[in-house]
């Protein structure tokens, strides 16, 4: 994976600065309004714009019952339930921590490609003939196994590119096993490092370049919200580097600092359609 640092033409810089507008006023609207919130009880996810699941980028991977991971996909979605997020991300007492983040990797894989789903359409040659995260920041995209040589290509086939690489590290028996003998590999964690370095370039360029188009179909609460949890869960386990996150720093502190401080149950909404 290549990263490119580019000085900004005048006329994109400050790109992001709507996103974080949006994603500072949704916080503070909520810790006002937590007190009313609670009196009413947890919102129901009809209540809110949500992505159609049929219309995935990618089909959605599951795990299903016998396999390894299924019991804590169980637990993982009671505690995503009970409306806070910081015991959502933590390693439940007792259980395994590749296991545990083994089946968070298919959970966030789901939503990103919910999420790019519907966006797919506004993601074209024309609109985004690069991968970018801004005007600072551009992605070439290289695997370091079938591809090698760093490629210049648009967002939409870098993002292709690397869903479909992290579909194939997903269905890969040797990397995610399904059998409940079978031992994770000794690299593991290294894998998983890298598989969310990666879908963070998608949250990226998302939030640079389709904003908008986010505000459009109504799901900035759903971006927010499943953003908010991925960066959670990064920060939990220290999955990727303060320097892969340079493009979102506006929004990164507020996850860290402020959004700790003041949960409530209505962050988890787009969590409990998966």
């Amino acid at each position: 994976f290549f990263l490119l640092i580019r000085q900004p033409p005048r006329s994109t810089q400050g790109v992001s600065s709507a996103a974080s507008d949006v994603y500072k006023r949704q916080i503070n609207a909520e810790y006002m309004g937590k007190q009313e919130m609670d009196k009413k009880g947890p919102t129901t996810p009809t209540q809110q714009h949500v992505p159609d699941p049929n219309k995935s980028f990618k089909p959605i991977k599951t795990i299903n019952k016998g396999n390894k991971g299924y019991g804590l996909i169980q637990i993982a979605k009671m505690t995503l339930g009970s409306g806070n997020m910081q015991l959502a991300v933590e390693l439940p007492a007792g259980e395994d921590l590749n296991e545990w983040l083994a089946v968070n990797t298919v959970d966030f894989y789901n939503e990103i490609s919910i999420l790019f789903g519907v966006l797919q359409e506004f993601c074209t040659q024309e609109s985004c003939p690069i991968m970018s995260a801004g005007p600072k920041y551009e992605y070439l995209w290289a695997d370091g196994h079938d591809v090698k040589t760093p490629l210049k290509v648009s967002a939409g086939e870098y993002i292709n590119f690397l869903m479909t690489w992290v579909e194939n590290q997903l269905n890969s028996e040797a990397v995610f096993p399904t059998n409940i003998e079978s031992a994770f590999p000794r690299n593991f964690l290294n894998i998983i490092k890298v598989i969310f370095k990666r879908l963070f370039r998608i949250y990226a360029h998302i939030y640079h370049s389709h904003f908008h188009h986010i505000m459009s179909l109504g799901l900035e609460y759903h971006l927010n919200t499943c953003f908010k949890h991925f960066i959670f869960f990064i920060d939990q386990f220290k999955l990727v580097d303060a320097k892969e996150l340079a493009p979102l720093a506006e929004l990164i502190p507020v996850s860290y600092t402020h959004l700790r401080a003041h949960e409530t149950s209505l962050h988890l909404v787009c969590r409990l359609l998966l």
